[in-house]
């Protein structure tokens, strides 16, 4: 059973969380300030570590820091949790090397979430032998998985819902790889209607790939949920594929499979039925959003009815049709997936 110390003052949400992880099958241990929480992580060394910031005796970029300089500690996944929300607090968590920032109040899954990858990434690393550590040769990258690691030296970005990553007719110099959430690209007419032409999700790479400094965005790019993405120049990116010619072909290929997913979807949007375009919108943010089929989307009826390039009001009635006939539920803005192949089906 994997042990995590979790630090917070406020004593409603130590023991509500305390109850959650024990509930999933964690030891968990407690303390209500940072010092004490400094103590108990050298005594108990724990698998993971959640903190709060704000606290009283030393706040949690203070335990960062002192436990990041504890040989015994300094290796331990650290997690901050906390109701600081701007941009350059969270800023600061990351700097400081904590592994993630999640905000009050927070989803449930989204911490298990957190605490699952980080575990996995320690039981991963330690099952390899030191000698056996994949290593970059001469300053070359092998795959595409090496040069997402070497995004992760560059500085992380930080997008609410609905913010902007790049406009339109502005000029951009990087280029981006999305470290969580989801991003759609999108072009809008003089009518101001909306056409997104790609969804971005974790891992994948999107941005200003022009050779020409003075570029600018052909589209809009969006975050469609909080969103934190790896940002890179333009100038590093070539100086990585002039060295790595190899990671430029596959990021080609990459280019080529995300042009033949558009040529699909306006093809949807042209001939096929007003039924089938919705049920392959759903079933693309679905597996976009990388949610369980039986899951819950969370998704506004704009952004669907762009991707399946229909009117609001004709969506809108697709949905209710969907709802009475089984296929979905819905709940406010979200929808639930009751028969996913049965949607599929849909001709």
């Amino acid at each position: 059973m994997k042990k995590i110390l979790l630090i917070e003052d406020d004593v409603t949400v130590r023991e509500n969380t305390a109850e959650l992880l024990e509930l999933s099958e964690y030891e968990v241990i407690t303390a209500n300030d940072g010092r004490k929480g400094c103590v108990k992580a050298q005594s108990e060394i724990p698998d993971i570590i959640i903190c709060d910031i704000m606290m009283p005796e030393m706040d949690g970029y203070g335990v960062l820091q002192e436990l990041s300089g504890n040989i015994k500690t300094a290796n331990i996944p650290f997690i901050f949790l906390s109701a600081k929300t701007e941009h350059k607090d969270i800023r600061r968590g990351m700097d400081l090397g904590a592994d993630d920032y999640l905000t009050k109040p927070f989803e449930e899954v989204d911490l298990l979430s957190a605490i699952e990858s980080r575990l996995a990434k320690v039981a991963i690393l330690n099952s390899i032998p030191k000698d056996q550590v994949p290593a970059v040769e001469n300053g070359k990258l092998k795959n595409l998985s090496e040069l997402r690691e070497q995004f992760g030296s560059y500085p992380i970005l930080y997008f609410k819902k609905g913010e902007f990553i790049y406009e339109q007719g502005k000029h951009s110099n990087f280029f981006y790889l999305v470290k969580r959430g989801v991003v759609k690209t999108h072009h809008n007419d003089d009518k101001g209607k909306e056409l997104i032409t790609y969804l971005y999700k974790t891992d994948d790479f999107f941005g200003n790939a022009s050779e020409d400094p003075h570029a600018s965005n052909s589209e809009y790019a969006t975050a469609m949920e909080d969103t934190e993405l790896y940002s890179i120049s333009r100038e590093d990116f070539y100086e990585i594929l002039l060295q790595n010619p190899h990671i430029s072909i596959k990021l080609v290929e990459i280019l080529n499979n995300n042009l033949a997913g558009l040529k699909k979807q306006l093809m949807n949007m042209a001939y096929g039925s007003v039924r089938k375009k919705t049920a392959n919108t759903i079933l693309l943010f679905a597996e976009k959003i990388e949610k369980h089929p039986l899951q819950s989307i969370r998704i506004s009826r704009s952004d669907l009815a762009s991707v399946a390039g229909m009117a609001a009001e004709s969506l809108i009635r697709t949905l209710s049709e969907f709802k009475k006939e089984g296929l979905i539920e819905i709940e406010g803005r979200n929808i639930k997936l009751l028969n996913s192949q049965a949607l599929r089906n849909i001709d």
